[in-house]
């Protein structure tokens, strides 16, 4: 028996990807929404849009508890995608609310908390004043695991359309077929994952007791590269080289301190996976696991096939 799913933030950037997700892998999926939408036609349109696949639609607010726990009360797993990235919103800190209900509920048999990004766990030393996101995400989980809730952790690394489509150059989402500007000596590895197999990995673990309060990593092997291997993989594409120059550790950051406070909590993100390497630096060792190596019949999106889309 497959279990009923609460996604929250269902119609933001992943969320989206994850009602598509679970409905496709025979969830019955449901669906919050506030009751005060407002005008937003295309949010309107894509709730209808999720309704008309098979999805219901629930009606709850993080400023009245009740309403989250009476929606929580009709599923098994809650998965939330609330915006944790400046440039869009930072709302992690929301998601106490509702640990707050799904403890109340005492139903839920897992939760995913916003999370498909870096491990936070293991950015204790990020630097200002991008950690806040790390340290909110490692509030969330305290906060899960004192009120005993069932987990899982996923750390999704780079979303291939912000990193990708740009050729790893914060401020782009489009590759020139001109120039790069390489990041340190662009030889850092990070790991890079379309958006869709993300939720995908997601919807799987759900049910899976393997992953149960546990840290899921998805790094699918072929998408672990550097900047540059990126940029070849686009040359070799388009069948022409780059003209490429390079941004020093000291110029990046120089450049950072002059941006406004959301643009800084972005490159310092950038910073620490371009820099640094901190995606790809260290082994998943014993009490975690990865997407990819668990789940073998997902035809993962390889780096090569997701550039294809820009030609």
């Amino acid at each position: 028996m497959k279990s009923k799913v609460l996604i929250v933030g269902g119609t933001g950037y992943l969320g989206k990807r994850l009602v598509k997700a679970s409905l496709a892998q025979g969830h019955e999926t449901y669906v919050l929404h506030r009751e005060e939408i407002g005008v937003d036609i295309e949010k309107v349109q894509m709730l209808l849009s999720f309704k008309q696949q098979g999805a219901h639609l629930v009606i709850g607010s993080f400023n009245d508890h009740q309403s989250l726990v009476k929606v929580v009360k009709l599923v098994d797993v809650v998965i939330c995608a609330i915006s944790g990235v400046h440039i869009r919103s930072h709302q992690i800190l929301l998601q106490l609310k509702l640990v707050d209900a799904i403890k109340e509920a005492g139903n839920v048999k897992r939760f995913l908390p916003s999370e498909f990004g870096t491990d936070p766990a293991r950015m204790e030393n990020a630097m200002e004043p991008g950690r806040v996101t790390f340290d909110d995400k490692m509030v969330v989980r305290r906060a899960i695991e004192e009120a005993g809730i069932p987990f899982t952790y996923i750390s999704a690394n780079c979303f291939a359309g912000y990193f990708l489509g740009g050729l790893c150059q914060p401020g782009f989402i489009l590759p020139s077929r001109e120039q790069v500007r390489l990041l340190g000596d662009g030889n850092q590895k990070a790991i890079y994952v379309d958006e869709d197999d993300i939720a995908t990995y997601s919807i799987k673990t759900i049910d899976d007791p393997r992953t149960l309060n546990k840290t899921v990593y998805i790094r699918p092997a072929q998408n672990i590269l550097s900047q540059r291997e990126v940029v070849q993989i686009w040359e070799k594409l388009i069948g022409k080289e780059l003209l490429k120059s390079s941004i020093s550790e000291q110029e990046f950051l120089a450049i950072m301190k002059e941006q406004d406070y959301a643009e800084q909590v972005g490159l310092t993100h950038y910073y620490h996976v371009c820099y640094e390497g901190c995606l790809a630096n260290f082994e998943i060792g014993d009490g975690a696991e990865e997407a990819s190596k668990l789940y073998p019949e997902v035809k993962y999106t390889t780096v090569e096939e997701y550039m294809t889309r820009y030609l």
